[in-house]
């Protein structure tokens, strides 16, 4: 390695340290505690179940011990319980999924909770500690966060720090190890090898461990499916292990609309779903080979709450020094992601927040929904691909869990008020009134608090970063 460039490396490096460490050692402020689940009455609301077509006009919704008790034009609220009163404006839905991110620190909980996500799909890359502490913690009203479900990623190649799965006894140990240490899903990546994969197929099956994740180069979506993997982790992975490759003249270029039929196909015979995350590759997309992007990206509102070690990382990331233009294939993957929609192929929304430089986390949620609206989805068909689909989903897979992504009777209660219809204008989802998880009501109030108290952590976190890297280059 290049002396200077190793000069560089070591100074990022000690950044980010610092940086962690900053955000340990910053002053905190006062957090509201995690609330107790509680008989709760929501009065007078306009409520989208979700489970079917349509609104519910001014209509109340019970809740006790964590769950939904009843839906109607009007019920009786038993003596103590606390009542919100929609006054006829509030609209309350279920609460949000994120199906794909790499989001496992304490404050990233938080936000999520903040923004209304109340359900979140860890898909690699977490420390051990997220799995085995901080999801028990939120679970048992330790900690504030959503319910968090967790996938082991295993690959071919230590190169992106993944579990290297070589052979059968690999394949073997690692779904048992994913088994023992509570994750729920496997996913596999990009280097695995078809003995590899078809070995870790065996052993999912075998434990009833669901298989996800990103298309095999060496295998191709085609044979995953039929071997049981059941969602494909972005939809532009059919790009690297479905389509038929692009030519060397333009590496870049998008396949032919004709081929889209292939694969939707092959997604209806094996009953596949799809992580839709059209904002992480827009995201890639707009700073492909534009540095000045990420730059600006880094001084959003919404960088406020980013970990401060991701404002060193995400400027060294390789996307924006890459030629070319990724437009064209964003284009199709607009269109493919309809046509899938309407297909009735099921989409999940995802972020892979925060490891893309310029989503962050919470926020690239909504901008998803947003996307998948501009790409042809109708509000309620976005809106699905985070409530109900996802509840769907998981029922699958984790059949014990209570029905989750629809307000209903017996329904896990995880629910989001808002002030004003989400059909007509999805960034109302933002702004939240209230958020309800697991039965625990965090109010606005509450949010804010949480949220004011990242902004105020990851400040001086960065400023100390900064004072860091500074010392590291005299």
């Amino acid at each position: 390695m290049h002396s200077r460039f190793r000069r560089r490396a070591c100074r990022a490096l000690f950044a980010c340290l610092a940086a962690v460490a900053a955000v340990a050692a910053a002053p905190a402020l006062a957090r509201p505690a995690v609330p107790e689940q509680e008989t709760l009455a929501f009065v007078d609301v306009h409520v989208l179940p979700m489970d079917r077509p349509g609104v519910l006009h001014n209509h109340s919704v019970l809740v006790d011990g964590g769950r939904i008790v009843a839906v109607a034009p009007s019920l009786e609220i038993p003596e103590g319980a606390r009542v919100v009163d929609g006054k006829g404006r509030a609209w309350l839905l279920p609460g949000l999924a994120d199906m794909h991110n790499h989001a496992h620190a304490p404050q990233d909980q938080e936000l999520l909770l903040a923004l209304g996500i109340t359900t979140t799909l860890h898909m690699g890359e977490a420390p051990n500690s997220f799995v085995g502490r901080m999801r028990h913690a939120v679970a048992n009203g330790e900690s504030a966060g959503p319910r968090i479900l967790a996938a082991l990623a295993v690959d071919g190649s230590p190169r992106y720090g993944h579990l290297v799965v070589a052979d059968a006894g690999d394949a073997q140990a690692a779904v048992r190890l994913a088994s023992r240490n509570g994750y729920d899903f496997i996913k596999v990546y990009n280097t695995l090898s078809a003995p590899a994969f078809e070995a870790l197929a065996r052993e999912a099956r075998e434990h009833g461990v669901g298989l996800v994740g990103h298309g095999v180069k060496d295998v191709g979506l085609q044979r995953q499916l039929e071997a049981g993997q059941s969602l494909v982790a972005h939809a532009e992975e059919f790009l690297y292990a479905f389509f038929p490759e692009p030519s060397d003249a333009d590496p870049n270029a998008a396949p032919g609309e004709e081929q889209m039929q292939g694969a939707i196909s092959l997604l209806r015979r094996h009953g596949a779903t799809v992580v839709a995350d059209l904002v992480t590759y827009e995201a890639i997309a707009r700073q492909w080979g534009r540095p000045e992007v990420v730059e600006s990206f880094l001084r959003s509102p919404e960088s406020r709450y980013l970990p401060p070690q991701m404002r060193v990382c995400w400027p060294r990331q390789g996307y924006s020094r890459r030629d070319g233009s990724l437009d064209a294939r964003l284009q199709f993957l607009h269109r493919f992601t309809k046509a899938m929609d309407e297909a009735g192929v099921p989409l999940l929304s995802g972020t892979d927040a925060p490891s893309i430089p310029g989503l962050v986390t919470g926020f690239a949620l909504h901008r998803n929904l947003a996307a998948l609206v501009e790409a042809g989805l109708t509000p309620h068909a976005a809106l699905a691909t985070a409530t109900r689909t996802p509840g769907e989903f998981l029922r699958r897979h984790r059949p014990e869990l209570p029905l989750t992504g629809v307000v209903a009777g017996g329904a896990r209660a995880d629910l989001l008020l808002v002030a004003t219809d989400p059909l007509r204008d999805l960034a109302t989802l933002a702004s939240p009134l209230g958020v309800m998880a697991d039965g625990r009501w965090y109010p606005r109030d509450d949010l804010e608090a949480r949220k004011a108290a990242i902004r105020a952590a990851y400040a001086a976190a960065a400023a100390s970063a900064r004072e860091a890297e500074a010392g590291a280059a005299r």
